[in-house]
């Protein structure tokens, strides 16, 4: 991963936020963009093994949320579901995008579909990788996740949750990394973010969303049910819907590159420049 990068951009609220840019596509032509959009507690680097497999078809951007990554943590009025999509907006406009394929991870994928309900216009494709229509109807457990938080701070909090998210086996160093990656998000922003996610629920409006979309869940997230899953594919139009066996919550980290094979897949039979 190249720290150097990292590029930034000033949203409309004044808030600084980072990006990083891979494009590996040829230069004589002009390459489609994707967007990746990261989940809560994550960065852009916890995409960064996708990026071999995409970044030679796609001139990819992988966005550090406000609040996380090298991004500018919010104050009280610079935070809602709202501008959490304004941003990926703002940031299309700032790299001159008029449509960008769409694809997120957990939350960030609740965001995502926000953007293509709100700006369909904008989104060619869209993907989402666990995740539900947002997590109002789920089992998440907010309150508890922010007692934990308190209780245990940002490290103790995810170490707590680790075999939730990871079978056994994973790779204890990259468990590790993960565990420092994650704990170095703010703890307070945290626990404004949850909240918020925890109110939203997409389920009225997908059948508005008209573009292919790709949705790929675990069969076995202790807090997200197949059942509350499968919504997206009985409601959304034009889905390819795809189970992964036997795996929790964390697909986009435990098996990237298998996510990253069926996103380049789709994205290719769905993409009209190519």
């Amino acid at each position: 991963m190249n720290e150097d990068k990292m590029r930034a951009f000033k949203a409309s609220d004044g808030l600084t936020l980072r990006y990083r840019v891979d494009d590996y596509t040829d230069p004589w032509c002009k390459a489609p963009t994707l967007f990746l959009m990261h989940a809560v507690m994550g960065s852009s680097k916890r995409l960064y093994r996708w990026i071999p497999l995409l970044a030679r078809h796609f001139r990819v951007v992988r966005p550090d949320m406000r609040g996380h990554g090298q991004s500018e943590v919010p104050g009280a009025s610079q935070f809602s579901f709202k501008r959490l999509v304004m941003d990926v907006v703002e940031l299309a406009d700032h790299l001159d995008c008029k449509e960008v394929h769409l694809a997120g991870s957990s939350a960030g994928a609740i965001i995502a579909m926000q953007v293509a309900l709100d700006y369909p216009e904008r989104v060619l494709t869209l993907s989402g990788y666990a995740a539900s229509p947002g997590l109002k109807a789920t089992m998440i457990d907010h309150t508890e996740w922010i007692r934990k938080i308190k209780t245990l701070g940002m490290r103790g909090f995810i170490e707590s949750t680790i075999e939730e998210r990871f079978p056994p086996g994973t790779d204890p160093d990259f468990v590790r990394w993960f565990v420092d990656e994650s704990s170095l998000t703010d703890p307070d922003f945290v626990c404004r973010f949850v909240p918020v996610m925890r109110q939203v629920d997409q389920t009225d409006r997908l059948h508005e969303l008209k573009m292919p979309m790709l949705s790929v869940v675990p069969d076995s997230d202790p807090h997200i049910t197949l059942e509350q899953y499968e919504v997206i594919r009985d409601h959304v139009p034009n889905c390819e819907f795809i189970v992964y066996q036997g795996y929790q919550h964390n697909i986009t980290d435990v098996i990237p590159e298998r996510c990253a094979e069926d996103l380049k897949r789709f994205l290719l039979k769905n993409d009209s420049s190519k």
